[in-house]
């Protein structure tokens, strides 16, 4: 049961977000829609994290690519967000009549529901990205933020930075941020920062006081700015009170295709699995499907396996979706594959991502590495 104590602060979610580090994934869809972890899409995260804590009016604001998660989402019903008044509300582009442009910036998107935000009744304002699958307790968070009597609360985790994000070239793409503290006080905030070690690490998950967030937006807007951290909180740090908040729990941040084929990976591991799973329920959208079959001669070793598949042939450290069929005599190994994936009999496969949809034909071999799995975009025939 979705908690219903409600909790003064309203939702808002960027589901577009670092969509540039995965675009094997991201070409027809947003990186809240990528599948993770057998049914679910990362946005459920998020959501249900938001919903079990009472948050129950979010704001999820698309900007491309974003069909998918429309249909995913529908009315918010699994997430108890289908009501007359506050609930789910989703802005496309253009969603204001004086707005022509699809803004890249968390300064601009904002900007453009500043009506919005003026016309709602609570208090905090909870904002998140979709590229971290984890179980939060925005509760905690908010609690925190207020006691702090700080103006801004960014949480943060204690982790090494992913290799795949210091060594991108292109700098613009993917931004990522890193606080040094004094106490709970942020005294700096890093842009893509490239020294090893364990870094506070932002999850781009943030808490503002609603009146102060329009009036730091709106201001920044009228002088151009676009980002919220580069040209908003980086050069106010002196002036504005920013506190660090150190989330400890289970969080798997999605960096890269091979980030993505690992964290999948991880959660075979059931302390793992039930860090991620065990507080609260993380809901997402149903799909009426038999339960999974296992055929007479079928193996099945150290697997996660949504409803809906029929198992013919081996299958071995794998993380199957809905819907996906294994043939027979198929031997398929430290797998990733996502909905309705067929595997034809015969198949010989290892260290291999498919999208949804996908075919692989009789008698197949492929062998990706554990550094390099391959990729099968989605409705393709190998």
């Amino acid at each position: 049961m979705i908690n219903s104590n409600n909790t003064n602060a309203l939702g808002i979610i960027f589901p577009n977000a670092y969509d540039e580090l995965v675009p094997e994934l991201t070409s027809e869809r947003l990186m809240a829609s990528i599948p993770f972890a057998g049914r679910y899409r990362m946005i459920d995260f998020v959501l249900s994290s938001m919903a079990n804590c009472g948050i129950d009016n979010i704001t999820v604001m698309v900007r491309e690519n974003y069909f998918s998660l429309l249909d995913h989402l529908g009315s918010g019903r699994e997430w108890d967000l289908s009501r007359k008044n506050g609930g789910l509300n989703i802005f496309p582009p253009f969603a204001q009549k004086n707005m022509d442009v699809v803004y890249n910036g968390r300064v601009g998107m904002l900007a453009s529901i500043t009506g919005f935000l003026k016309s709602q009744k609570e208090k905090y304002v909870i904002m998140s990205d979709t590229n971290i699958a984890f179980n939060f307790d925005f509760k905690a968070l908010l609690e925190a933020h207020i006691a702090s009597e700080a103006d801004v609360t960014i949480a943060y985790t204690k982790e090494e930075l992913p290799e795949s994000l210091m060594k991108a070239e292109d700098l613009n793409k993917g931004k990522y941020f890193t606080l040094d503290l004094e106490g709970n006080r942020v005294k700096k905030m890093h842009i893509n920062q490239r020294e090893t070690g364990v870094k506070n690490f932002s999850m781009n998950v943030y808490v503002f006081e609603r009146e102060r967030l329009i009036q730091l937006v709106n201001d920044a807007f009228m002088g151009g700015s676009v980002y919220l951290e580069r040209d908003i909180l980086i050069p106010q740090m002196n002036v504005l009170n920013i506190n660090g908040y150190e989330y400890t729990e289970y969080a798997a941040r999605i960096s890269s295709l091979k980030g993505y084929f690992d964290q999948n990976m991880r959660l075979l591991d059931n302390e793992n699995l039930d860090e991620l799973f065990g507080k609260n329920p993380i809901y997402t959208k149903i799909r009426d499907d038999n339960p999974t079959r296992y055929v007479n001669g079928a193996s099945a070793k150290n697997v996660m396996v949504a409803d809906g598949c029929v198992i013919e042939g081996e299958i071995e450290n794998c993380i199957l979706f809905r819907g996906v069929k294994i043939g027979k005599g198929a031997k398929v190994k430290n797998a990733v594959l996502m909905q309705d994936t067929v595997i034809k009999e015969g198949v010989d496969a290892e260290y291999i991502i498919t999208d949804k949809k996908v075919t692989i034909s009789e008698g197949k071999q492929l062998r990706g590495t554990d550094t390099f799995p391959i990729f099968v975009a989605k409705k393709q025939v190998v």
